[in-house]
């Protein structure tokens, strides 16, 4: 099940000068930032509300850090992808693949924020890159 919007991502060229922006723009000066070293990307989180806009500037051009270089050198820094929050991310991945949407990869992955995310294809959300996002639940000792 669809929970809620999580955040908007947008693709960089330059965290610093993004985050000196958006800063400003949103009147918070400490996003959540973090290397995602599987991603080769880094990113910031600025809540907004009960979601958040999400910075994302490739650190190298290889995994995902590709993806983001060729979004920007084919449209320029701006919207990427918007992320659903949902409950169980395997049971979302199957009910929208027997409704006929298909995803970049055929399971979920480590993404930012402590969360398991996966990416429907832009080809079968009308151009839009979708991704699904579960929080992981901290191991109880």
């Amino acid at each position: 099940m669809i929970k809620r919007v999580a955040h908007i991502g947008i693709a960089v060229k330059s965290l610093g000068l993004s985050k000196e922006l958006f800063s400003k723009l949103l009147g918070n000066d400490f996003p959540h930032t973090e290397k995602i070293e599987e991603q080769h990307a880094t990113i910031s989180f600025y809540p907004v509300g009960e979601s958040s806009i999400e910075l994302i500037q490739a650190v190298d051009s290889s995994g995902a850090g590709e993806a983001i270089s060729t979004f920007i050198d084919k449209r320029g820094e701006g919207l990427h992808h918007i992320c659903l929050e949902v409950d169980d991310i395997e049971k979302e991945m199957e009910r929208l693949t027997s409704l006929g949407f298909y995803f970049a990869s055929k399971a979920p992955f480590l993404g930012g924020g402590g969360c398991r995310v996966a990416f429907m294809h832009p080809k079968s959300t009308n151009g839009v890159l979708v991704e699904l996002s579960q929080h992981i639940e901290p191991k109880k000792a």
